[in-house]
């Protein structure tokens, strides 16, 4: 269920360059998916554009282009559930949003190309999804999306959230704190 919020330079991205860019960003979130290319998958695919009035955008204390490389100012911030993604993959989400930003908008060639695209993953604790007017869990997506629960994604999920339990043991944290598999409230695995 991954969302994608992209800001960028008032100006920078037309009508046609937005619909490409949303086309390959949807991509990259089916990939994310694990290739969830369901009816479920395809509907949790979301991408948000907001534009950044001139002005309004500094880097390095400037307003300017002075510390900014081609093909400019861009930052996609990636809501994931949280548990989803080892670190490997997210690099992989790193890489693959800032292509689909250089693919998209062209540029100057520049040693540097790509520098200023900034891709922030946020990883949204187990519990505080919702929609419908009810809380979504990570496993209760993976069915949605068709992401096989017995498959190797889901096993390291599994293993998250039971070391994840294990530390909220621990520490002694309520059983109904939350951010847990709900399998796993209150377990000790």
């Amino acid at each position: 269920m991954p969302v994608i919020q992209l800001q960028y330079p008032q100006g920078s991205l037309d009508a046609e360059r937005k619909s490409r860019l949303a086309s390959r960003l949807t991509e990259v979130m089916l990939q994310m998916e694990g290739g969830a290319r369901t009816e479920g998958g395809i509907a949790f695919a979301t991408v948000l554009f907001s534009e950044v009035p001139q002005g309004d955008w500094w880097t390095g204390g400037q307003a300017d282009e002075r510390y900014v490389h081609p093909p400019g100012r861009f930052l996609a911030r990636v809501s994931i559930p949280e548990g989803y993604m080892n670190q490997q993959h997210k690099s992989e989400v790193h890489a693959a949003v800032t292509a689909a930003v250089l693919d998209c908008v062209s540029g100057a060639p520049d040693p540097k190309r790509g520098a200023s695209v900034q891709v922030i993953i946020e990883e949204i604790i187990e519990g505080n999804w919702g929609a419908g007017g009810r809380t979504i869990s990570l496993s209760s997506i993976a069915d949605t999306v068709g992401q096989p629960k017995d498959g190797e994604r889901f096993r390291w999920v599994r293993a998250y959230f039971a070391a994840k339990a294990r530390q909220f043991a621990a520490a002694g944290y309520p059983s109904d704190a939350g951010g847990l598999l709900p399998g796993d409230r209150g377990a000790n695995p």
